[in-house]
């Protein structure tokens, strides 16, 4: 979700001033003697009260004083956005899976309103790449010519494997004439990389 407050926390009888990030799939805190990084799935309960969200999981209770922020945060942690919402997949757009086989991925987009198309015919919104190794990069110059000028390519790549990295990813992209704008985790194992093409080329 990508928010971020200084504020203090309270753990146990430790209290810290220091930074809180409220990341996609976890509650991070970092300050002078206390780091904490909570994720959302241990989370038993969350609350707040005069500024201060309290959440409580399976390690024990923080609380953090986030003053107006508080409510808001609260809201995103116990409503975290679905893959299909981090993927920016919307009603009605036409996707292309090019290697993609991920039948959870295709059910989720059908079932926002999305179409799932076979193969490339005509123009696309959304065209999702599977990248094992840097050869399957290649497809980056290929792939474009099914996408619409306003659409985007995500970019899916196992995560730590010696074969491709995220450097990888983004020089292909730019070789291939795209502009990188966002990461996003697609899953435990891989991690999507979202290009599209320069406003100057559309």
């Amino acid at each position: 979700m990508g928010a971020e407050a200084r504020c203090r926390a309270t753990f146990g009888d430790t209290t810290a001033e220091g930074k809180a990030l409220l990341e996609t799939d976890e509650l991070i805190f970092r300050g002078e003697g206390l780091r904490l990084a909570i994720p959302y799935k241990t989370i038993t309960r969350v609350d707040t009260r005069e500024g201060a969200l309290r959440v409580m999981w399976t390690d024990g209770t923080a609380v953090f004083e986030l003053g107006s922020m508080a409510v808001k945060w609260a809201d995103k942690i116990r409503n975290p956005p679905s893959r299909i919402d981090k993927l920016n997949i919307r009603a009605g757009q036409r996707v292309l899976f090019v290697g993609v086989r991920d039948e959870t991925l295709r059910e989720e987009i059908q079932t926002c309103g999305a179409t799932v198309l076979a193969r490339g015919t005509g123009a696309v919104d959304v065209i999702f790449v599977a990248a094992n190794e840097q050869s399957d990069l290649e497809r980056l110059v290929t792939v474009q010519k099914f996408l619409k000028r306003d659409g985007a390519i995500w970019v899916i790549r196992p995560k730590g494997s010696p074969l491709i990295s995220e450097g990888d990813v983004r020089k292909a992209g730019k070789a291939a004439g795209l502009v990188d704008i966002k990461v996003a985790r697609f899953s435990e194992t891989h991690t999507a990389e979202k290009f599209v093409i320069p406003v100057s080329r559309r």
